[in-house]
C-alpha cells in the first residue's frame, strides 16, 4: 500500500482520537460528578462558602480536565510524525508563524468589529452570555483565566482548525472547509445568539492556518483574542481609572 494513503489513514486516526478526547475527556467529564456521592465529596474538598462552591468547582475542573486533554493530545501527536502534513509546499518559519498569530489578532478585533455591527443592524444586543459566564467564574475563581486565555485556545485549534478544517481541507476547497469548520466552532460556544462573531473568527482562524501552513499562527491569534477579552472584561475599570489619573 502507498506510503502516503498508510500516513492519511494514520492522520485520520490521530484526528478522530483527539475529537473524542476533546468531547468526552473536556466537554462531557462532568458527567463523572453525577455518580452517586461523587458531587459531595468534590464539595467537601473545597473549603469556600457553598454558595460559591459550584463556580469554583467548574474553573478547577475545567483546568484539570483541560490539562489533561493537552496531554493526551500531544501523546496522540507524538505518535504521528506527520500529522501535521496536510498541505504541499513550504510552511512558515517560527518567527513568521507567530507574527502572522500577532496579525490575525488584529485581523480578529476588526472582523468582531464588523460582525457587531452587522448583528446591531439585525437588532442583536452585544455582549456575548457565554463571555459574560466565563468572565464571573473567573472573578471568583482566577484559575479559570488559564482556561479561558490559554488552554482554551490551543484545544479548540487542534480540535476545529487541525482536525475538523484540516480534515476538510484535504478533500475540499479552502472555502467549503474554513465555513463548515468555523460553524462548528462557532456552534459549540452555545451563544447561537452572536454565531456570527464566532464564525468570524473561525474562518479567520481557518485563513492564518491555510496561510502559514502551521497551527501555531492561529494558536497565537486565539490566544491573544481570549487574553485581551479576559484583561478587558476583568480589569477595563482599573485600566481605565489608572489612564485618567496620569497627568496630561
Amino acid at each position: 500500500m502507498n506510503s502516503t494513503i498508510i500516513e492519511k489513514r494514520k492522520s485520520l486516526k490521530t484526528a478522530l482520537f483527539i475529537l473524542l478526547t476533546y468531547i468526552f475527556v473536556f466537554q462531557l467529564s462532568a458527567l463523572l460528578l453525577r455518580l452517586p456521592g461523587a458531587l459531595d465529596f468534590v464539595f467537601g474538598l473545597i473549603d469556600a462558602p457553598l454558595e460559591d462552591k459550584g463556580v469554583i468547582l467548574t474553573a478547577w475542573w475545567s483546568f484539570i480536565f483541560g490539562i489533561i486533554s493537552l496531554v493526551i493530545i500531544w501523546l496522540l501527536v507524538l505518535r504521528d510524525k506527520g500529522f501535521f502534513n496536510i498541505y504541499e509546499g513550504e510552511k512558515a518559519s517560527t518567527s513568521q508563524a507567530i507574527g502572522w498569530g500577532i496579525i490575525g489578532f488584529f485581523m480578529v478585533f476588526v472582523g468582531q468589529i464588523v460582525g457587531a455591527s452587522i448583528e446591531m443592524l439585525l437588532g442583536i444586543e452585544a455582549g456575548s452570555e457565554n463571555t459574560a459566564t466565563l468572565v464571573e467564574i473567573a472573578k471568583l475563581s482566577p484559575v479559570m483565566i488559564i482556561v479561558i486565555a490559554l488552554i482554551g485556545p490551543i484545544l479548540e485549534e487542534f480540535v476545529f482548525r487541525r482536525v475538523v478544517f484540516g480534515s476538510l481541507i484535504q478533500v475540499q476547497n479552502f472555502l467549503f472547509s474554513a465555513v463548515i469548520s468555523a460553524v462548528v466552532f462557532a456552534a459549540i460556544h452555545f451563544d447561537f445568539t452572536h454565531i456570527i462573531l464566532y464564525t468570524i473568527c473561525g474562518l479567520i482562524f481557518a485563513f492564518l492556518y491555510y496561510k502559514t501552513k502551521r497551527l501555531l499562527t492561529s494558536i497565537v491569534a486565539h490566544i491573544l483574542l481570549n487574553s485581551f477579552v479576559c484583561v478587558v472584561q476583568l480589569y477595563g475599570e482599573k485600566i481605565l481609572q489608572l489612564y485618567d489619573a496620569v497627568p496630561k
